[in-house]
């Protein structure tokens, strides 16, 4: 039954035990107004150019592994989980059929909660059959300049880009680091870190290379990212490939991107990973990190696995974008709080 105490007392009185005013929404009315204009606007977006939307479970037993994620766990024997991303039902559709298909829901991860992040988020991803990540760099720019043409307020804030730069992932860390990102070890980074005069946090492992490589990204590379304004980042190191596909490069580099605006990190696309094999050997190995680091091991198996081997994940690229930071970064907020109905302080 509900509770009735705040319909039995004036709502002033009704209120008054939290005295803070956290009952109101995160964001202004007119923002919530420009978030519903936009999120309208990218719906007949994707439908204009041959994409057609479903929808895919919350609460799944599968979850995509990733050292730096936690899920939601729910309930046991077994275990179920919030999804930190509805990637692994999507590429099912792909294995059955579907050839562009895209998901405008709602997405959960632990322990993240700040400036530019909310435990419960919204996110819109997409996948496309024969499509390349290039090709995806050019419909993600489509999409933003969309959205920017759908209010009045993004174009008295930002001013609006037609065409966004493209800098390899080495080409960032050579211009704004110094360092190689792919052939330098960890010594080597280490020591240009300390040259640069980052900041080094306690944890950080000499030997941990990728390690390194995060921390001169976001502490050098990321501030000059902002000084371009728009700017995809591309190509990664075969160690940061999560499950894109790995060209075989000289040395080796994974097929993925990420677009920054004004710094902020909008979206993550790859060119697909279609090894079935692969794919658990991935999750294993995330796995593995996880628990070096102290955290819970997930389920490998699942799902999409089975369905990669049952049938056939076909060539594709797809992209998770962050549809708070973008609505952020339209209207010209400080926060993803600030266009939020409620965000997680407010729940």
């Amino acid at each position: 039954m509900r509770n009735r105490t705040s319909v039995t007392k004036p709502i002033d009185q009704a209120w008054a035990v939290s005295g803070n005013g956290d009952w109101q929404p995160s964001a202004s009315i007119a923002v919530l107004h420009a978030r519903a204009i936009i999120l309208q606007q990218l719906r007949e977006f994707f439908r204009r150019n041959g994409y057609w939307e479903v929808e895919t479970p919350l609460l799944s037993r599968d979850i995509c592994i990733d050292a730096s994620i936690d899920p939601f766990p729910v309930g046991n024997n077994p275990t179920w989980y919030l999804q930190t991303s509805p990637e692994f039902a999507l590429k099912r559709l792909l294995v059955s059929g579907a050839d562009a298909v895209f998901e405008i829901t709602r997405s959960f991860r632990q322990g993240e909660i700040g400036r530019l992040h909310n435990p419960e988020f919204t996110i819109v991803e997409w996948y496309r059959a024969a499509s390349t990540c290039h090709e995806q760099m050019d419909f993600v720019e489509q999409l933003i300049n969309s959205a920017s043409d759908a209010i009045p307020e993004a174009t008295s804030v930002r001013s609006r880009a037609t065409s966004f730069d493209r800098l390899t992932y080495e080409e960032a860390f050579l211009k704004f680091a110094g360092v190689s990102a792919l052939r330098a070890n960890s010594a080597e980074l280490r020591e240009r870190a300390t040259s640069l005069q980052v900041v080094v946090p306690d944890s950080l492992s000499l030997d941990d290379r990728d390690g390194w490589l995060n921390l001169l990204l976001a502490e050098v590379v990321e501030p000059g990212l902002a000084e371009l304004g728009t700017v995809f980042l591309y190509d990664y190191p075969e160690s940061q490939s999560a499950i894109a596909r790995v060209r075989s490069d000289n040395p080796p580099v994974a097929e993925r991107f990420e677009l920054y605006l004004d710094g902020i990190e909008i979206c993550n696309g790859y060119q697909e990973l279609t090894d079935p094999s692969e794919l658990l050997r991935r999750m294993e190995d995330r796995n593995q990190q996880r628990i070096r680091s102290g955290q819970s091991a997930l389920p490998e198996n699942s799902r999409l696995s089975a369905a990669m081997q049952g049938g056939r994940l076909p060539e594709c690229s797809g992209v998770a974008l962050g549809f708070d930071r973008l609505v952020m970064w339209l209207l010209g907020k400080s926060s993803v709080a600030d266009v939020m109905s409620f965000s997680f302080d407010r729940a």
